[in-house]
C-alpha cells in the first residue's frame, strides 16, 4: 500500500471506478499511464485485465497501491498487438467508486 484510503466501501467486479494509474514492465519501461490519456480514467472493473479486476476490489476510495500482476492475469492470454507480456507492475490510485 502506498497510501491509505478513506471509507470502507470496496468496489465489486461490476462497479464503475475512476482511477489514476501507471504500468511498467519488469525492466522499468513505462508502457501505459492515465496521464497519457488525459488524466483519470473511468471504466467498469470487469472490462480490464483480471489482475486489475481482482486487485482494485481490495481498495477503498483515496487508496493507492502497487500491484505485481503475473502475465496470466495481465496480457499473456490476450491477443492484443503491442501489449506487454509477462509480469507487470501497476501503481493504481482509486479516486472514486460509482
Amino acid at each position: 500500500m502506498l497510501r491509505v484510503g478513506l471509507g470502507s466501501q470496496h468496489p465489486a467486479a461490476q462497479s464503475r471506478v475512476t482511477v489514476n494509474y501507471t504500468g511498467w514492465t519488469t525492466d522499468g519501461k513505462m508502457f501505459d499511464s492515465s496521464s497519457q490519456h488525459g488524466g483519470p480514467q473511468t471504466f467498469t472493473l470487469d472490462e480490464v485485465i483480471p489482475g486489475w479486476t481482482e486487485g482494485v476490489q481490495l481498495m477503498v476510495a483515496g487508496e493507492k497501491r502497487r500491484f505485481w500482476v503475473p502475465g496470466n492475469l495481465a496480457y499473456d492470454k490476450i491477443d492484443q498487438p503491442g501489449a506487454p507480456k509477462g509480469l507487470l507492475i501497476f501503481d493504481i490510485e482509486l479516486l472514486a467508486i460509482h
